[in-house]
């Protein structure tokens, strides 16, 4: 099991940021961040200056800007331990498939507010 531990910043200009902690005699923590088995490049790893962790740039891929939902994985390196993910959803596929939630959501709440309703009615 690893001591990292890594807290999501912010996604910024398609680059997400976060901050690495946990890493063992200050060593430079190695992170495989994947894109459907794709490795992702250019990721970065920097020492801050405080010496309380390290920050973290994963650019994103533009193969994950696509319809649906998209899951970019990461882990140490060493370890193969999930770290954290990041999850995209964008397009057409996913305003149906919200729209069907809030539908499913709404008959939820009308049929609570029925019981509700008749539940005050029988013991008022």
């Amino acid at each position: 099991m690893t001591n990292l531990v890594l807290t999501k910043r912010f996604l910024r200009q398609g680059v997400w940021q976060g901050l690495l902690t946990g890493a063992l005699d200050g060593a430079l923590p190695k992170l495989d961040v994947t894109h459907q088995g794709t490795q992702v490049l250019d990721v970065t790893v920097t020492p801050l200056e405080t010496g309380e962790g390290h920050a973290v740039k994963i650019p994103i891929p533009a193969e994950a800007v696509s319809d649906g939902m998209q899951t970019i994985l990461i882990s140490d390196a060493d370890t193969d331990e999930q770290l954290g993910e990041i999850s995209l959803m964008a397009g057409e596929a996913l305003g149906d498939d919200l729209r069907v939630e809030v539908d499913l959501l709404r008959a939820e709440l009308d049929m609570l507010k029925r019981a509700f309703r008749r539940h005050c009615l029988e013991t008022g």
